[in-house]
């Protein structure tokens, strides 16, 4: 005779469990069947991408895998009675889910969640999400952009101290790190460094509280900011030094340096964006910044000397050279007076000698007459 397939779904297998939506036992209390057992549960996270790191207000904005996996002592079934099923997916909001948060996260997630679980046949529940976590991160910027960010996603359970739930890494730090720099596929301007896990335990109202640290080790790529920043500024130098050869007529040389000198100013404004308000150090871009400011305005300071210096010593050799003039003039009209004086005596000399011969060559014929 013909042999009879048994057919199975997964709906025999929720009946079974009595796992309906209905049922508030799943997903009420903590599925321990004797309260003293804590619930263990694993938590993995992988980093997918490196949305921004914005320096001016401290945020770090990754993209993460996170995988949660615990016990749920109120779940179990053969899988030789159904067909060999091993593993099935349920709704979310059917279960019980630890309550972890993450203590950076200031804005909340708006990642579309993932509706399903699997449930495996021992009562082992996975559940996978992947997450857009908008958190706060104290940076140093002293090295800036030669520097290196270490970013902190500590996680644990809001209502639950570790005699009621365990939080217990899935990967070592290298396993962590090895795989996020498989599936990682964008980092901007940060090249990923490390992901290393540590646990961490407080007491808090007599009670110990147990959490997570992810440290997310990062450096950045200071290409783009050498070329668009730190070059143009040096370049700027070069050229207020190359102004000395200039020469200083109509206040060119002026005007040169004064142009410079704003730019300078506008560069210092963009860094003003990027770096944060307040740092414990100063940066050292900053102080780079300053001081090639501060040789450039002296720089325009000893031009408006030299140049008041130089109308200064120009107007008083145009008072000399008026002065010398003035008595080059009052010399050469003494000089034609004195000219004038002596011919009007040379040409009285000359008629009075004439009147004299006149006088002797008339009375000459009467003395002879006589």
């Amino acid at each position: 005779g013909a042999s009879s397939k048994t057919v199975c779904s997964y709906q025999d297998v929720l009946d079974h469990l009595n796992l309906t939506t209905d049922n508030s036992v799943f997903k009420l209390t903590r599925p321990v069947l004797d309260y003293t057992h804590p619930t263990m549960v694993e938590l993995d996270i992988i980093l997918y991408a490196i949305l921004a790191v914005i320096e001016k207000t401290q945020t770090f904005i990754p993209f993460i895998w996170a995988t949660m996996i615990w016990n749920n002592e109120r779940i179990s079934w053969d899988p030789a009675q159904f067909c060999g099923i091993t593993q099935i997916s349920v709704p979310r909001d059917m279960l019980w889910k630890p309550d972890l948060f993450i203590y950076e996260m200031i804005q909340k997630d708006d990642s579309p969640l993932n509706p399903y679980m699997y449930v495996s046949h021992d009562g082992m529940v996975i559940s996978e999400e992947d997450m857009k976590v908008v958190s706060t991160c104290k940076m140093d910027v002293h090295k800036f952009p030669f520097d290196t960010q270490r970013c902190n996603i500590t996680i644990g359970s809001a209502i639950h101290y570790a005699d009621e739930m365990r939080v217990l890494p899935f990967s070592n730090s290298s396993r962590a790190t090895q795989f996020s720099r498989e599936v990682m596929k964008t980092q901007g301007e940060w090249e990923f460094l490390q992901l290393s896990i540590a646990s961490y335990n407080f007491t808090f109202n007599n009670r110990q509280w147990e959490q997570l640290i992810y440290t997310f080790t990062m450096r950045r790529r200071p290409l783009l900011h050498v070329i668009n920043f730190l070059l143009p500024i040096l370049f700027f130098l070069s050229l207020d030094l190359a102004s000395f050869f200039i020469a200083d007529h109509r206040g060119e040389k002026l005007g040169f340096k004064v142009t410079v000198l704003l730019a300078i100013s506008v560069l210092l404004l963009i860094l003003n964006d990027i770096l944060p308000s307040m740092s414990n150090k100063t940066p050292l871009i900053a102080t780079y910044c300053i001081v090639i400011f501060a040789l450039m305005l002296l720089s325009l300071l000893e031009t408006i000397l030299v140049t008041y210096l130089m109308e200064k010593d120009s107007a008083s050799l145009e008072k000399l050279r008026l002065r010398d003039d003035w008595e080059d003039k009052q010399e050469k009209v003494k000089i034609d007076n004195c000219n004038t004086e002596e011919k009007r005596q040379t040409c009285c000399s000359c008629i009075c000698k004439v009147s004299d011969g006149e006088k002797q060559h008339e009375m000459l014929p009467v003395a002879e007459e006589v």
